[in-house]
């Protein structure tokens, strides 16, 4: 028993010492990654400072974009009829002749239906100059509707003087504002769509091109549409302010100087 009991004794110092060296090396470890654990945090600080001067940097360069070649801003079309105002001076005609003159005057017969092309009151968005705007309700009824009379209709064309025009321009510039949006913010668009007129397989590329049909317009559109969305989202834009056919209006809220997250 005794022989046994110095044996165990002999093991129960050989446990301590080596118990003793495990605790050094965890000392040591615990040091090592102490250490360690400072420096992440100091890189981590400097990261986030590089962060912030990165992001600092393209805002800055968003806005100047924005203000310089790309401004955008809220345009009122509010223009009165005058058969309205006159409507109005004539005592003699009553409210619903009014209403029922005003409303035909308002639809337009397009591809066998009856289309409202009212935009009275409403508010439009303007990219690079007043001249060149985009209804604020995303309806580009307008452009396919002028595509399908000029297909239908003979004689001289006043194209000059159709709203068509204005609409692919400004979807052009919202197109290559887009794209350039991605690039300064280092974002990839998970639709690709191209604002420059260079020959393809499939033809020229959106918007400034030859006169596309209704269905290539509205597929162009909400390729645009989605990438926008795509850019807000990934600059935590308010949900609440965003909404998925208005073009113009979701570009203004991301670029906003009032956008805190614009650049991260």
């Amino acid at each position: 028993d005794t022989e046994g009991l110095l044996r165990i004794k002999e093991e129960n110092q050989k446990h301590y010492r080596r118990a003793q060296r495990h605790q050094e090396k965890k000392e040591k470890i615990q040091k090592h990654n102490k250490k360690l654990g400072d420096l992440v945090e100091k890189k981590t600080c400097d990261l986030k400072t590089q962060y912030e001067h990165l992001a600092n940097l393209r805002r800055a360069h968003i806005l100047e974009l924005t203000s310089v070649i790309f401004p955008m801003e809220e345009v009122k079309t509010s223009m009165r009829d005058p058969a309205d105002v006159s409507s109005e001076s004539d005592n003699a005609m009553t409210s619903s002749t009014v209403s029922k003159l005003a409303e035909a005057r308002r639809t337009t017969y397009l591809s066998g239906r009856w289309v409202c092309d009212d935009h009275n009151g409403d508010t439009s968005i303007s990219i690079t100059g007043p001249w060149i705007i985009l209804p604020n309700n995303g309806d580009y009824s307008a452009y396919y509707s002028w595509v399908e009379e000029k297909k239908t209709t003979q004689g001289p064309d006043m194209e000059h003087n159709n709203p068509a025009h204005t609409i692919s321009a400004a979807l052009c510039y919202a197109t290559q504002l887009v794209n350039t949006l991605s690039l300064i913010l280092d974002v990839n668009l998970p639709k690709k769509l191209c604002n420059r007129q260079v020959k393809t397989q499939q033809g020229n590329h959106e918007f400034c091109g030859e006169n596309l049909s209704r269905h290539r317009f509205t597929r162009a559109v909400k390729k645009l549409n989605a990438n926008i969305l795509h850019l807000c989202f990934s600059q935590h834009v308010n949900l609440d302010l965003l909404h998925p056919l208005h073009t113009l209006r979701n570009l203004m809220y991301l670029v906003s100087p009032d956008t805190e997250n614009l650049g991260r």
